[in-house]
């Protein structure tokens, strides 16, 4: 099998700000993200089929036949990887209107359009389990708790756990507990009776930390003095979090350190939470929540009750920043100033309130360079191409006058 995971349009649009800078299936949901989760379980290399200017960074990879294309926002199960491998040269997998997976066999297909014109065969409908379908922004903390419980199963399978060496770390339901090599825990509590709890190697666990399942957190993560992880919650690799944290994505390569309440929200790569930084929730009337929706450019209801904050790649906002309930935070952006910010903070902003300023390119570039610079990396010119195009796509979106952000940006 050679797997291509495309985006599908629909779905890729209700999931910016996310996909600005990712194809859909690089989303982390679980303790895996999507690519991860067909490439773990299928044992086979995968590639994206995504827009074209992601392309050059997430390439994609032909083969001389047995091409599989899959949808980028459809998490495995044993069942439907079955299927697909069924599926003749042609043939076609749908749940309902959404095209599952096609048989390319040895076409060349070079876009997702392809993809759907060559999708004319007897369609075999298929029943999908809801938490596998990503298809809205809000989907990715809501399936959480489910995707943890899959991935868990999916990683550990066959496999020892290393074992807690801290004597003042105390662990309920152990065999719940998978711990890799080179994890430090002191005086910790882990809780894995509500669901199973996954360390990643060279993980720290501070002092005073609790955490309930289900809980993943991933390779050479830190979770600071004190934090308080409270279920549902994926904290991806590289990542600094502490304070108090409730069913929450973070992607990798972000930080929320400090104290603070963060709830079912989303957060990208190379975010940063200022100190004391906090994130509502719940509406005060109990209402349902209301999501900045790009594909529409409107408020759209969730069905929720709890929704948090999403914050694409990049953004970060500073000390005591307060976030309404349901906030779209873009990528770029830098988020600070008196009160709340709005609901929507539309990309490269600089200030995120009603002085809003265009946070432009050059600044851009060289608090990128300095944030990722610190973990041994830089900004490549694949990413200067990406973060380029995503700059122009959003400009309509910043509706004040473009001004230079001012010599502090």
């Amino acid at each position: 099998m050679n797997i291509i995971l495309f985006d599908d349009p629909v779905l890729r649009a209700n999931l910016l700000p996310l996909t600005y800078t990712r194809p859909v299936a690089q989303i982390r949901i679980g303790i895996l993200t999507i690519a991860e989760k067909w490439q773990t379980l299928s044992r086979e290399l995968v590639s994206h089929l995504t827009q074209g200017y992601l392309q050059g960074k997430f390439p994609q990879h032909l083969a001389d036949g047995n091409n599989l294309y899959i949808n980028g926002a459809i998490c495995p199960t044993p069942e439907l990887l079955a299927q697909i491998k069924q599926l003749p040269v042609g043939g076609t997998l749908y749940q309902d209107g959404l095209l599952v997976a096609l048989n390319a066999d040895h076409l060349d297909l070079r876009s997702i359009k392809e993809v759907y014109q060559h999708n004319t065969s007897e369609r075999v409908q298929v029943e999908l389990p809801a938490h596998t379908v990503v298809r809205h922004l809000w989907d990715i903390f809501k399936f959480n708790g489910p995707q943890i419980r899959e991935d868990f199963k999916l990683v550990t399978q066959g496999r020892v756990s290393q074992k807690i060496s801290d004597p003042h770390t105390v662990a309920y339901k152990p065999e719940d507990i998978f711990i890799e090599e080179g994890v430090i825990f002191k005086a910790a509590i882990l809780n894995a009776e509500a669901g199973p709890i996954y360390i990643g190697k060279n993980v720290q666990v501070q002092e005073g930390t609790v955490i309930r399942g289900p809980f993943a957190i991933c390779e050479e993560s830190v979770i600071n003095m004190g934090g308080k992880m409270r279920g549902d919650v994926t904290v991806g690799p590289y990542c600094k979090v502490g304070g108090e944290i409730s069913n929450c994505v973070f992607f990798g390569y972000s930080n929320k350190g400090h104290d603070g309440f963060l709830g079912n929200s989303v957060v990208g790569e190379w975010c940063n939470f200022g100190a004391d930084s906090n994130t509502s929730n719940l509406k005060n009337n109990y209402s349902n929540v209301r999501l900045y929706s790009h594909a529409q450019e409107k408020m759209e209801d969730t069905g929720l009750q709890f929704c948090g904050t999403i914050m694409a790649d990049h953004a970060k906002c500073g000390i005591n920043t307060m976030f309404n309930t349901g906030t779209v935070v873009g990528v770029g952006a830098n988020v600070f100033g008196a009160g709340y910010p709005p609901n929507f903070v539309p990309s490269f902003s600089w200030g995120g309130g009603a002085e809003s300023q265009t946070f432009k390119l050059n600044k851009f570039y060289e608090v990128a360079q300095a944030v990722v610079g610190r973990r041994g990396l830089s900004v490549s010119e694949e990413d200067r191409k990406i973060f380029d195009q995503v700059f122009e796509e959003t400009k309509t979106f910043r509706t004040w006058e473009t001004e230079p952000a001012g010599t502090t940006a």
